[in-house]
């Protein structure tokens, strides 16, 4: 029996990990999932933390537990940004290691690279350049994330694996009006533009910046599937030094295509405007996932049929939203 630790599991990330790691053992795994929500662990608590993983002792960590946000709140709320992660990593990674847990995958983000970067971006670009600096607390407590699981790897000899994925969507994303990402806050903003039969919807900065996206269930396959290769694999294609894996799609849309395209999802017909008093944020992040993809994994879910179906799961989900 193999005891999985999934932190987590009531994000949009570590939900569809778990979802997938469940149809595991419904199938005949013989797997034990381990979960606990905020409000039976802290993740922050030192203390809290060390005896959960005692008492626990899991044979593999999932580290997908995070707090996230976009420009707005990243901006707004730095400290918590950088003290948060930094202790969750901390806490998670090191009391999984005096619990005796010698397996464990971190989830990063694809803002650890410096704000002017060659795109695509490799993962040899970590710590080559400046951040960019609407979120440098946070990207900062992700690479903190990385080198701490490097360096336990190097000292303790432990299997602790990161994973750098760019922007994330789908079911059971976060839609609030003020601490979202691009994608689900554009979702908002027209479907309550089209309801009201608005003429216009002003999206921030020029629209120019580049994004790519990837379904949360893409991400949950690739993190699972990285968790899965033996060892000799993993290490032969990642460095001591450079143990973190880039987790994409290849391909990007701008801004503003992306804002026509939820238009068209969401039904809204009216004019897209420019609010060019709000930042742009990095111009182009788009990740280099030859790595990833030369191991035998590539994404599968096109973001029009993504988008269609975030959409779905928004419409059917706001009253439990507004709750």
């Amino acid at each position: 029996m193999q005891k999985i630790y999934i932190a987590g599991h009531r994000g949009m990330v570590g939900g569809a990990i778990a979802r997938r790691l469940q149809a595991r053992k419904d199938a005949g795994e013989d797997l034990t999932l381990i979960t606990r929500s905020h409000a039976e662990l802290d993740l922050t608590n030192q203390q809290a933390v060390c005896d959960f993983m005692q008492t626990e002792k899991p044979d593999v960590v999932i580290l997908a537990a995070a707090r996230v946000g976009g420009i707005h709140a990243n901006n707004t709320y730095p400290a918590d940004f950088i003290y948060d992660n930094l202790m969750i990593e901390c806490n998670v990674v090191h009391q999984a290691f005096a619990a005796g847990c010698r397996r464990l995958l971190q989830l990063g983000s694809s803002c650890i690279y410096p704000r002017a970067v060659h795109q695509p971006m490799r993962e040899d670009a970590l710590l080559t350049g400046v951040l960019e600096p609407t979120n440098e607390p946070y990207a900062v407590a992700k690479i903190a994330g990385i080198k701490l699981c490097e360096s336990y790897n190097r000292q303790h000899g432990t299997d602790y694996r990161s994973v750098m994925p760019t922007n994330l969507y789908g079911p059971g994303d976060n839609f609030h009006p003020d601490n979202s990402h691009v994608l689900p806050a554009l979702i908002r903003r027209f479907h309550q533009a089209a309801q009201a039969g608005d003429e216009v919807v002003t999206i921030w900065g020029s629209g120019k910046p580049r994004r790519e996206f990837l379904h949360v269930d893409d991400m949950a396959e690739a993190s699972l599937f990285v968790l899965d290769l033996d060892r000799a694999t993993y290490d032969a294609n990642t460095e001591p030094m450079l143990s973190h894996i880039n987790v994409g799609c290849g391909t990007d849309v701008s801004i503003m295509e992306l804002a026509q395209m939820v238009a068209d999802v969401t039904g809204f017909r009216g004019r897209i405007a420019n609010d060019l008093s709000k930042p742009d944020g990095t111009m182009r992040k788009l990740m280099d996932v030859s790595r990833l993809a030369d191991m035998g994994w590539r994404a599968r879910v096109e973001l029009q049929t993504g988008l269609q179906e975030t959409y779905d799961w928004f419409v059917g989900n706001q009253d439990a939203m507004r709750r």
